[in-house]
């Protein structure tokens, strides 16, 4: 197989993988040789051609044989020598002309302004599942270091799904395999502070050579930024000087870019040129993982503790707002137990947790309403959201509608809010023509039934 083989065959696989994953997984292939029914294909990180075997592997053992290609078998290597990230000090600004080099980078490392990291939040506490598999893969993949392959990494989602665990642990894993690297994390409330705070100093030529000599920049929340145009245009501006110098930017969110209200167009554009990854409420799965993990940390802690068959499952059926929430009413059982000499049992539970039970009794709401929806009929939920009127947008918009006023107290004119800002009257239609099929259409009733259950797990 020649490369122009190779090249015809990934413009095939770009269609059928669609652009997004052929920029951040098929494009980066290198092909090296076809021997004995064997391509071997040259890949920037291990990680990166394990997740392509695994997940596109098929595809493109199916599209050469396809082309005539007479393969039965795929590899992915790594080369033995890879170019190295560029050493950080060779773009950092040179402190005094005397001294090594290596004191220049202690003396800034000393200054960036990055936030503490939480010792606990690493990669092999993180508890992956269905809802959060391609927000982890993602993660592993930039912590990786090597060249840049998607720039930003975006990752959004609700309250306690994961998003500042997921950072925390890139950085730690940065730094244990690549200590020169000069890594910064912090929330946006700080890079607006440290922005705002030199500006009154007039220190505004330090602010920007410290943040844009950094080799990772990770900024958690930066939704809050929004609306604050001064932050906005150094944000934008910091952002860009990192993206020419191929240094690698983590952002984080509780929305996609495009959804965060105030932000402006131009950021909103460069936070969507690289990888958006959404981390989804968390399922049953996965909150009993969760808890699982955890009580082999506390069975540690509370030695000879004994825990009933059964708790774990009711805790993670009745808490799933978000994993904090769970973590906490886990500590606070364990907690309990201990101080009066008691084994962990439902009842125990029950009797300990009635406040967080309470208020963790389940509620669904319109966003996840759309969430589901979107998933079930694989569209987007831009789309769902948007101005479009096919009727393989409209139908289920409709039927998200009806969700919305069955499962959840928000009102006709709240609901069409959250739909793009429709009028309540659009609401009321789409809720009647929903009514209306579902009696005579087997598929809309099966489709409505099995959403309830989804949204009601």
């Amino acid at each position: 197989m020649t490369n122009e083989e190779w090249g015809r065959v990934r413009s095939k696989l770009q269609k059928a993988v669609g652009q997004n994953n052929y920029a951040n997984w098929i494009e980066p292939l290198e092909f090296a040789e076809l021997e004995g029914g064997v391509a071997t294909f040259l890949v920037p990180t291990n990680f990166m051609g394990n997740w392509v075997e695994r997940n596109f592997g098929d595809k493109i053992l199916s599209q050469l044989v396809g082309a005539g290609v007479k393969v039965s078998r795929l590899e992915f290597a790594v080369p033995q020598k890879m170019a190295p990230r560029k050493p950080a000090n060779e773009s950092a600004p040179v402190a005094a002309e005397s001294g090594s080099k290596t004191a220049t980078r202690v003396e800034v490392q000393d200054e960036l302004p990055g936030a503490p990291l939480d010792a606990r939040f690493t990669f092999d506490s993180f508890v992956v599942g269905k809802p959060n598999e391609l927000a982890h893969a993602a993660a592993r993949r930039v912590a990786e270091g090597g060249p840049v392959t998607f720039n930003p990494l975006f990752l959004y989602g609700g309250v306690g799904l994961g998003k500042t665990h997921l950072m925390h642990a890139i950085a730690h894993e940065l730094k244990a395999h690549q200590p020169d690297l000069r890594v910064v994390y912090l929330s946006a409330e700080q890079f607006m502070y440290r922005f705002v705070k030199a500006l009154r100093e007039k220190q505004m030529m330090d602010f920007k050579q410290l943040f844009r000599s950094v080799d990772v920049l990770m900024v958690d929340d930066v939704q809050f930024i929004a609306g604050k145009d001064s932050t906005q245009e150094e944000f934008f501006h910091t952002f860009n000087a990192l993206v020419d110098q191929n240094k690698q930017i983590i952002i984080s969110a509780d929305r996609a870019p495009g959804e965060i209200k105030d932000l402006e167009d131009r950021i909103k554009s460069r936070l969507q040129c690289g990888l958006v990854v959404d981390l989804h409420p968390t399922d049953y799965e996965l909150r009993l993982g969760v808890l699982q993990t955890k009580v082999a940390t506390y069975r540690q802690q509370y030695p000879g503790l004994q825990i009933s068959d059964g708790v774990l499952e009711f805790l993670a059926h009745r808490i799933s707002t978000n994993v904090r929430v769970l973590e906490g009413a886990l500590m606070r059982l364990f907690a309990f137990a201990s101080l009066v000499g008691r084994e962990i049992t439902l009842e125990l539970a029950q009797d300990c947790l009635g406040d967080i039970l309470r208020a963790s009794d389940r509620k669904v709401t319109v966003e996840e309403i759309q969430r589901k929806v979107s998933e079930h009929y694989n569209i987007r939920l831009s789309d769902l959201i948007g101005p479009k009127r096919v009727r393989t947008i409209a139908r289920p918009r409709q039927v998200a509608m009806y969700l919305a006023k069955h499962m959840t107290s928000r009102s006709l004119p709240e609901i069409g809010r959250r739909f793009g800002g429709r009028d309540h009257t659009t609401v009321m239609h789409g809720v009647k023509r929903i009514d209306e099929l579902k009696g005579v259409d087997d598929q809309i009733a099966e489709d409505l039934e099995l959403l309830r259950r989804a949204l009601e797990a």
